[in-house]
């Protein structure tokens, strides 16, 4: 096949590092890529969102087949773009893509579909939100419906700071179109997860939890980021829950897309909050997480370009799919500063010497090659990523490889993984 990659992270190097593996794949392109990308594939400067220029260049070159990386082009309708041409793309329709698109368009799909969520309401009236939340219970959260950059979500803990949130989403507009429209749920606690599953319509195949670290500092303290660090599988999440999980937050969801005449068609992503109570879904995302992509693909051990392809034409065998035993865990390199303001340009070294390693390997997210030399353009820089025999091992395979690769100005977390290791040791 000729492949298109669409995206430009850290998610993508991953991606295109596994695809390039497949033998079904003869030719791959990345749009626009990185300088990761940029060592495995041809990367091809069409920014993500240009879902018509993505289009013409498919048509023009003769592409087969096309991985959409990020949620944006797929909301912005680039399955649907590609469907009128007769190109398959791995992800799902406008319709469908608008579970990541719109909370509140996913909120009333959880409730129709059965799937434990937190009760919630949804707004587009400034003053009504402002009366809602001066008679909720607090904490809650505030929720800008549209995409917002991973930003558009405030946890309040006073009344002010939920009334402020509406002000700068409803009022202010710091999000644009997407807090025309706002959600506000109640504050659920416990640990976080992540559980994805390959779809093709009807039939699903789920992923090993993985868990995120979205927090800046160590001991989850500090801003959120994008996400400082993933390890695969969660011990809160077991293996030996994977169909139980799956029958409470996929398929409900999966048969009620169905049911709308609008199968999905790609990796449904429930970011779960494991409580006292059970598990109940945060969020969904329609595309593979960015850190958390990176483990999952060190572990998966089946190929990547078949799997996709089998979910596209609604074929997916979850029997077919082979995982590796081993624990994956990802520590994100980012430049000083993040998520705020940063530096850019610094020499990246060590990188070979990093994937030199065994069970190693160092995925590109904000860098690009100029003169010859990989520099950092991102604030997420690398994701150096291994595998070990159990979290602890593959803890300190990550970090051993973080030792050898590096950048000015550069800061990462020392305790991914660390959660997991205790809840292990207990």
């Amino acid at each position: 096949m000729n492949v298109l990659l669409v995206g430009s992270g850290g998610r993508e190097h991953a991606l295109a590092w596994k695809l390039s593996r497949s033998p079904l794949v003869e030719k791959l392109r990345v749009a626009p890529g990185n300088g990761g990308t940029a060592l495995v594939a041809e990367n091809v400067p069409i920014g993500d969102t240009d879902v018509q220029a993505l289009a013409d260049y498919v048509r023009d070159n003769a592409i087969d087949f096309v991985v959409a990386g990020p949620e944006a082009p797929l909301v912005a309708g680039l399955t649907d773009a590609l469907a009128a041409l007769g190109v398959p793309c791995f992800g799902p329709d406008a319709y469908c893509a608008r579970l990541e698109g719109s909370k509140a368009f996913a909120k009333e799909v959880m409730a129709v579909s059965g799937v434990p969520t937190a009760a919630f309401r949804v707004f587009t009236d400034l003053e009504a939100a402002r009366a809602h939340v001066a008679e909720r219970s607090l904490p809650m959260v505030v929720k800008a419906d549209g995409l917002a950059a991973g930003k558009g979500v405030v946890v309040a803990k006073t009344r002010q700071e939920a009334l402020d949130a509406l002000e700068e989403m409803m009022a202010r507009r710091v999000f644009g179109q997407a807090g025309d429209t706002v959600v506000v749920e109640d504050c659920i606690l416990g640990e976080e997860a992540s559980f994805l599953a390959f779809c093709d319509g009807a039939t699903c195949a789920p992923m090993p939890s993985c868990q995120d670290h979205k927090a800046a500092g160590e001991g989850d303290t500090g801003p959120n980021t994008g996400g400082m660090g993933a390890y695969s599988p969660a011990p809160v999440l077991p293996d030996t829950e994977w169909e139980r999980m799956a029958d409470l937050v996929i398929r409900p969801i999966l048969r009620t897309l169905a049911e709308r005449g609008h199968p999905f068609k790609g990796v449904l992503y429930a970011g779960l909050m494991m409580t006292p109570d059970g598990p109940s879904v945060l969020e969904y995302n329609v595309r593979f997480g960015d850190p958390e992509c990176q483990p999952l693909l060190m572990r998966l051990e089946s190929d990547l370009a078949q799997v996709m392809r089998d979910c596209v034409a609604g074929k997916l065998d979850p029997a077919s799919l082979r995982w590796s035993p081993k624990t994956a865990l990802c520590v994100v390199l980012a430049a000083k500063g993040y998520p705020g303001d940063y530096p850019k340009g610094m020499e990246i070294r060590g990188l070979e010497a990093a994937d030199a390693l065994p069970d190693s390997k160092v995925f590109v997210a904000g860098a690009a090659l100029k003169d010859g030399a990989l520099r950092a353009t991102g604030g997420r820089v690398l994701g150096v990523s291994a595998l070990g025999e159990g979290l602890a091992s593959a803890q300190e395979n990550a970090y051993r490889a973080v030792s050898a690769v590096g950048f000015e100005n550069s800061y990462f977390r020392r305790d991914i993984g660390s959660k997991g290791i205790k809840r292990i040791s207990q």
